[in-house]
């Protein structure tokens, strides 16, 4: 109740505010941004406002508004979880939540296993030709085996009434699903189920040992269903998990392929034990032969309309699902911005003395070494060049969902077991980086790494924080209501937020430089806000008496006025970039010179360590530099009034 409250005042509050600020600018008589010697004045409703939004966010991402005012939405939610999570084996199986069949897939990976293995050998010098011919027909019996799967007219009336009698489960399923007395409860059923709930506890709740003090269980998630809609789900789970134990112990076997993959096997067997010592080779490629023939026998692989009639019963509950959960989706979507509930297993959750100095000489010959691109620090240089193809940087750039909205339908296999190629299947392997063009040099390694971190990470912050803090200075509203927001989050030390980020937004790059973003993003605010708030009012004055227009002042005198702080403020977040960068790349990284010196320091390799020291100096060092050239060249007037 009182979450509800809060949340009410507060909304009441921002409105309200905006109101009553919006009817003050609407009533004064002098220019708010030129001319006016208030202009970059606030008031104090502004500050309101940002707190209050403060707390909404702050609320919104606790899920606070949602225990509030939906105190069993969490539970229902896992129930639907545990659905999403049973229908997930079926629907993969499907072009579902995938581009195509999971059988297609299959085919498709195994063809390029056998095709890349019958290359190695053909091409091996360890190889006698009398290995290769024998291991090649290896190979093509291998692949022979698919079309045997693929084809239905050798698809067994055994495995198709199997097929049948799953399809028949899940349509019976979805019809009794959307009856309003699903599932059948006694009251005794019904008291038992009450009591559980009772005694698990709600949302998040924490039992404390009474004797000692210490925590036994939090409870993230109610895993026990408490309303009747949370019940319904619960059970058709529990029906799904055994529709799909009973699809994945069904095997597309006919007597054909056993024989032939027996076959197959029991030669590979008799093969390997007949070859001696020094062919070991040929043993190898034997047995990753058979391990292919293992994955396509145990596969899940039907000829290309077997299990249309399923897929169509699995959409329709699906479908049937959805309706069900009525306005728990909209609860999920926007009173849930973090995820949502996940069923994991049987639980239930919302979703780191020695010689320190080092001789000048030792740590010398440290950094030729790991100089050196052949050696470099746990096998990656710290600066080099490779040769990258160009299909990774197009794969890079262009996003997939170019091919998912072309018109028509990806490749399917067809009954032989091949996959004859169209044009969005073409597309697909465009966007995607799948395929060969030329290749060109690209610096890569660990300086190279945290260099490109540090960069993007200050250009967002420029490119959002110079605009905002410009924004900022020239007008109370912006000014009222960012300032909160920043002054507020820009104390908080970078660490702080490093290990929400990374869990967050993961351990690869995106996480690190959304951090730096945050990093440098303040600086820049406030930054450009000094600059135009700082701007002369008689340079205004007189532009205006020359006519010039808002834009023009803005950008022939306020933006130029302001370079000189926008430049220092770039200087200070290049500093505070390098130093967040190093704690980030210390808690989570595989590259980097913050990954180095974590690594080094856990081995005691000091000089490692000094050395990662001297290079983020020099690095640094160099940024500063750039930018004193780049401020004496391009703003002459810096300094002069």
């Amino acid at each position: 109740m009182l979450t509800q409250i809060v949340t009410f005042l507060i909304f009441v509050a921002v409105i309200g505010c905006i109101l009553y600020g919006r009817r003050l600018i609407r009533t004064e008589k002098v220019d708010a941004v030129f001319g006016n010697p208030e202009r970059a004045l606030g008031g104090t409703h502004w500050v309101i406002v940002g707190s209050s939004f403060l707390l909404l966010v702050w609320l919104y991402y606790s899920w606070d508004i949602a225990k509030g005012f939906y105190p069993k939405s969490a539970n229902e939610l896992c129930q639907v979880a545990k659905v999403n999570d049973s229908l997930l084996g079926l629907k993969y199986q499907f072009p579902i939540n995938e581009r195509e069949l999971k059988s297609t897939s299959q085919i498709k990976q195994e063809n390029r296993n056998l095709a890349l293995i019958s290359n190695e050998i053909q091409n091996s010098d360890d190889l006698n030709n009398q290995q290769k011919t024998i291991l090649v027909d290896f190979v093509n019996r291998t692949n022979q085996l698919i079309p045997l799967l693929t084809n239905e007219d050798l698809l067994e009336n055994e495995t198709k009434q199997e097929i049948n009698n799953i399809t028949g489960k899940i349509n019976l399923l979805t019809e009794n699903f959307q009856k309003p007395d699903y599932p059948f409860e006694t009251e005794q059923e019904l008291n038992e189920r009450l009591n559980a709930v009772n005694e698990e506890g709600g949302w998040g709740i924490t039992k404390v040992n009474a004797g000692s003090g210490s925590i036994e269980n939090t409870i993230e998630v109610p895993l026990i269903p408490a309303t009747n809609r949370g019940l319904k789900f619960h059970a058709a789970a529990q029906e799904l998990n055994l529709i799909s134990d009973e699809f994945f112990k069904l095997r597309n076997h006919n007597p054909e392929f056993k024989n032939k993959i027996k076959e197959i096997k029991d030669e590979i067997k008799v093969y390997r034990k007949d070859l001696n010592d020094s062919e070991e080779v040929a043993s190898t490629y034997a047995k990753n032969i058979v391990k292919i023939a293992r994955r396509i026998e145990y596969a899940s692989i039907y000829p290309p309309n077997a299990l249309d009639k399923m897929q169509n019963a699995i959409v329709k509950f699906d479908n049937a699902q959805l309706k069900i959960q009525g306005g728990l989706r909209f609860i999920d979507i926007f009173l849930f911005p973090a995820g949502t509930i996940v069923a994991s297993g049987p639980s239930c959750s919302e979703q780191g003395s020695g010689r320190w100095l080092p001789k000048p000489s030792d740590t010398l010959n440290k950094f030729i070494l790991m100089s050196k691109p052949s050696v470099g620090y746990k096998d990656i240089p710290l600066l080099w060049i490779k040769m990258v193809d160009i299909s990774y940087i197009v794969g890079f750039i262009l996003p997939d969902w170019i091919a998912d909205i072309l018109p028509g339908e990806y490749p399917v296999h067809n009954k032989d077991g091949t996959v004859k190629q169209n044009f969005k299947g073409a597309v697909l392997k465009v966007v995607t980086g799948d395929f060969n063009l030329l290749k060109l040099p690209v610096p890569y390694g660990h300086i190279w790494d945290s260099f490109m971190r540090v960069f993007l990470g200050l250009v967002f912050g420029i490119v959002i924080g110079v605009p905002l803090g410009l924004f900022m200075g020239l007008n109370r509203f912006a000014k009222g209501f960012f300032d909160p927001l920043i002054e507020l989050y820009r104390p908080v030390p970078p660490l702080a937020w490093a290990p929400l980020i990374i869990s967050v937004l993961g351990i690869d790059n995106t996480g690190k430089i959304f951090l730096l973003f945050m990093v440098s993003l303040s600086i820049m605010i406030i930054s450009a806000r000094a600059g135009a708030s700082g701007t002369q009012l008689s340079k205004i004055h007189a532009a205006h008496s020359l006519g010039a227009s808002k834009k023009q002042i803005l950008r022939h005198v306020i933006f130029p006025n302001s370079l000189p702080e926008i430049l220092t403020g770039i200087r200070v977040a290049v500093g505070m970039c390098w130093g967040t960068l190093v704690a980030a790349e210390f808690l989570a990284g595989t590259t980097g010179i913050g990954f180095v010196e974590n690594v080094a320091k856990k081995y005691f390799q000091y000089e490692v360590i000094w050395i990662t020291i001297f290079i983020m100096g020099m690095l640094g060092l160099l940024f500063d530099v750039t930018l004193r050239k780049l401020i004496d060249k391009y703003i002459p007037w810096r300094g002069k009034g």
